[in-house]
This record gives structure tokens, C-alpha cells and sequence, in this order.
């Protein structure tokens, strides 16, 4: 899957790619990444045919925090 450009087109944007061995654990990361950051939250969870685990993709703005207003 590739990082499209618009997606972090400034400082503090960042796309987080997890892999984890379960559902149950990537959803487990992606709710604390967004207890931490402004996330797109809890995304679909995916898995490569021939690789072991699941995978899944975060966006996050590491400048503010959940709950916070611009």
C-alpha cells in the first residue's frame, strides 16, 4: 500500500502502518494511538495472503491531542 502525498503534506501529520499478530491486538494499538493523537481511529484491518499476522493503517496528527480544537 502506498503513502499518497496529500496525506502528510505538512509537519506533525504522520501515517502509521501497524502489523500485529492478531484483530484483537491491532485494535488494541490503534485505540491507544488514538487515546495519544488526533488518529483517523480504529481502520480496517487487513491480512497479505503468505505473511503471517494482520496489517493496518493510521493516520495521525501528532500535534494535538484527542479532544483538542484548532
Amino acid at each position: 500500500m502506498e503513502i499518497e502525498a496529500q496525506h502528510i503534506n505538512e509537519p506533525g501529520l504522520a501515517v502509521l502502518d501497524i502489523a500485529a499478530a492478531d484483530e484483537e491486538t491491532a485494535r488494541a494499538a490503534m485505540a491507544g494511538l488514538q487515546q495519544q493523537w488526533a488518529t483517523s481511529g480504529i481502520t480496517p484491518i487487513w491480512h497479505v495472503p503468505g505473511e503471517a499476522g494482520v496489517r493496518a493503517r493510521v493516520y495521525a496528527d501528532v500535534r494535538r491531542c484527542p479532544g483538542t480544537v484548532d
